[in-house]
């Protein structure tokens, strides 16, 4: 049963506290795009605060603006 059952671990190049102001916005910009393809990957929407308004952005490129 053990050997049926297997994971991977991974583990981050750089650590964001040792790296620059340019690495660190780098890697939140990748960031936002990862949970972006992976929301719209299982279906589901984008949904985040823009100028105090709640925003919806769905995968055929719709943005509404909830509240």
């Amino acid at each position: 049963m053990k050997e049926d059952i297997q994971f991977k671990i991974g583990h981050r190049t750089n650590d964001p506290c040792s790296m620059t102001r340019e690495e660190r916005s780098q890697w939140q910009q990748q960031l936002a795009v990862n949970a972006r393809d992976y929301l719209f990957s299982i279906g589901q929407p984008l949904v985040y605060k823009r100028d105090g308004h709640v925003v919806v952005e769905h995968k055929d490129g719709r943005i509404q603006v909830i509240r």
